[in-house]
């Protein structure tokens, strides 16, 4: 049988860290030929020039696509998304993958996907179903959802949900977050070596914060970015940690926001364009709360037993534990869901996300359905309410 070819689309320094036990998993299988397409703010001076992390970690690249304008709006992304399509519809013709997996949300994955489709080559999608009801997100990725042909849904609910969405049952797994696993498997650093690493002090109590714009809210990003900012001026007696926001539309302008803090406050604050996996989560795990808007507080961080306090719309309707402390974006709103944090003990709990070896499975899976022939997909209709009366 001749080997297969399988792409890997990354775009986000976020989204890479998640897929890398997937790709070192598809790479040991001598009947798999991978390789990565790499774009979006990978490439961005910017952005921390990320696809230095995955040079670093060895993958073998087949592309490398510049797309992202020095924009802030939503024509810029735009833009970006037009000029994605023609590059990636040229890098699939190119490459001439067996099929392409995809992870997330972001508008460059749903590039990836519109491209992938036009050249016909079969999408894994991992991290479907979910919502996240203050992002523009939500869109994106249930438009990859309807073009994909495996989904790797990391809840049962998400994994109901997709089937809701017309996908065959026989095509939706639930394995679990990859982010879970690597929280669960990954050796954290200590405290000493990370103080060494990033020359910020890390002997006094902080907060990790990260926060991006929610895409959909009328208030604009600045806004909300200030009351979070005010918020942690009502606690002095702790240190913070920022990690920049992502190249959403005014990303640029909440960023700004937290350089000009950072500068007012450099004895108590620090900001990082990108702290990569392993120093994000041993952060994590030593700080006394995470706070923001971010995915990984959902999903990761409580696995750590740490608790999150989870700002305004963006992460609506993504399952929670009871860790993570919602509320709106004002300052007093912000304050008081901080203070409930810190008094609340650091525990492990029982995380909806957990799926044991997740990359593994979905390895596995991928080699298991491209031994077979791939079939049309057919819309999958659930049976009406007529119809089980």
């Amino acid at each position: 049988m001749a080997m297969k070819r399988i792409a890997v689309f990354t775009g986000s320094r976020a989204e890479y860290g998640l897929l890398r036990p997937v790709i070192a998993g598809l790479l040991a299988r001598p009947d798999f030929q991978t390789f990565l397409l790499v774009t979006g703010m990978h490439l961005s001076p910017e952005f921390g020039m990320t696809v230095r992390e995955i040079e670093n970690d060895g993958f073998p690249i087949a592309e490398k696509i510049e797309i992202l304008l020095s924009s802030d709006t939503s024509v810029g992304t735009g833009k970006s998304m037009g000029l994605a399509m023609i590059s990636i519809s040229e890098a699939f013709a190119r490459m001439s993958p067996d099929l392409v997996v995809i992870l997330g949300d972001r508008f460059e994955a749903l590039c990836a996907a519109i491209a992938a489709t036009l050249a016909r080559v079969p999408i894994a999608h991992i991290h479907g179903g979910e919502l996240t009801q203050g992002a523009i997100d939500d869109a994106f990725r249930h438009s990859i959802t309807h073009m994909s042909y495996l989904h790797f849904a990391a809840t049962e609910r998400y994994r109901r949900r997709i089937i809701q969405m017309g996908e065959s049952p026989e095509r939706v797994f639930n394995v679990g977050a990859l982010g879970v696993e690597i929280a669960r498997k990954m050796t954290l650093r200590d405290r000493r070596s990370l103080e060494a690493d990033l020359g910020f002090d890390l002997s006094r109590d902080f907060l990790l914060v990260t926060f991006h714009p929610a895409t959909l809210d009328l208030e604009p990003a600045e806004t909300q970015a200030e009351a979070l900012l005010a918020a942690l001026d009502r606690f002095p007696a702790y240190a913070v940690v920022f990690t920049k926001a992502n190249a959403d539309a005014h990303g640029r302008a909440v960023n700004a926001c937290i350089e000009a803090y950072v500068q007012k406050n450099p004895q108590r604050s620090s900001v990082f364009t990108s702290l990569g996996q392993e120093r994000y989560l041993s952060l994590a795990s030593f700080c006394k709360a995470v706070v923001g808007n971010s995915s990984s507080a959902i999903i990761e961080t409580p696995s750590l037993g740490v608790p999150t306090v989870n700002i305004g719309n963006r992460q609506n309707g993504r399952e929670r534990m009871p860790l993570v402390f919602d509320c709106v974006a004002t300052t007093d709103d912000i304050v008081c869901a901080i203070r409930k944090a810190l008094a609340c003990k650091k525990e492990p709990v029982r995380n909806p996300y957990e799926g044991g070896d997740t990359s593994g499975r979905i390895v596995a899976i991928i080699a298991e359905t491209l031994a077979r022939p791939i079939l049309p997909k057919l819309f999958y209709d659930l049976e009406s309410m007529d119809d089980r009366q």
